[in-house]
């Protein structure tokens, strides 16, 4: 399938969504309208809330508080997830003696964490950035890991025979090894650290998505909620899409999937 036909079919399911959501919230079938406005509103009232939060400003304060938080717990979470998960792979007994200890962390909920970091760290920026690392550390942790144990036992006895080193291994065999499993934890990892970040400013803050969100919801303004929604999805897809430019700036020498195949 070509582009352009993906991109086609991809706007034609939005508008199709769209075109559905608008008619059966303001026009009745059978007398009744099936999806009632006082709780889903309708794509033209949440289209017009994000035209007047942009054409006034007021979502620019918001926005960038919210960037900022998801950009600090995706770089520090990311980046503890690389380096802990290549050090347990590297050091099964390491690993062995704090397997309990990683999944029990792993297996908090994390909303349950929030008012923690709020004792913490305050109101500001580091507590919610502080949720995000926690959602962002272990998916980028456990693929890493999985992806340097993923080395083929062949590979590591043919390097080991032309006399590479462990550094050698490290950079030509383990790193390559580890980068496709990493950048599909990190695809995943940008929604979380947007989520950890909207997740504290709506428990608890005086800006940001989260916060204009939970402002809209306390006043029953549907539209506000879902504006804060789609304003919230096209932030990650951004965000995503700078993660797929990178990806393959550094995956240059993986063959194509038709290649592949």
């Amino acid at each position: 399938m070509s582009r352009v036909i993906l991109l086609a079919l991809q706007v034609l399911v939005a508008v199709a969504t769209l075109a559905l959501w608008q008619l059966f919230s303001t026009v009745p079938v059978f007398g009744k309208v099936l999806l009632p406005p006082f709780f889903f509103s309708n794509p033209v009232d949440v289209f017009s809330q994000i035209v007047k939060w942009f054409s006034s400003g007021v979502i620019w304060k918001h926005l960038a508080i919210t960037l900022w938080e998801s950009i600090l717990a995706f770089v520090i979470g990311s980046a503890g997830g690389i380096l802990v998960g290549f050090w347990f792979a590297r050091q099964p007994r390491v690993a062995a003696v704090f397997d309990p200890y990683v999944k029990m962390v792993n297996a908090l909920p994390r909303v349950v964490l929030a008012p923690i970091f709020a004792l913490w760290f305050g109101l500001g920026v580091w507590s919610k950035v502080a949720l995000g690392v926690t959602l962002v550390f272990f998916i980028v942790f456990f693929n890493v890991y999985q992806g340097v144990k993923e080395v083929p036992t062949t590979v590591l006895d043919n390097g080991r025979m032309l006399g590479m080193n462990e550094r050698q291994l490290m950079r030509h065999v383990y790193w390559p090894s580890a980068l496709s499993w990493m950048f599909s934890s990190l695809h995943t990892s940008v929604g979380f650290a947007v989520v950890g970040a909207v997740v504290g400013e709506y428990l608890g803050s005086a800006a940001g998505l989260g916060y204009l969100i939970q402002q809209a919801e306390g006043v029953f303004d549907v539209a506000g909620v879902f504006a804060g929604m789609f304003v919230l999805s096209a932030f990650v897809i951004l965000i995503d899409m700078a993660v797929t430019v990178v990806e393959k700036r550094l995956l240059v020498w993986r063959p194509a999937a038709a290649a592949r195949d």
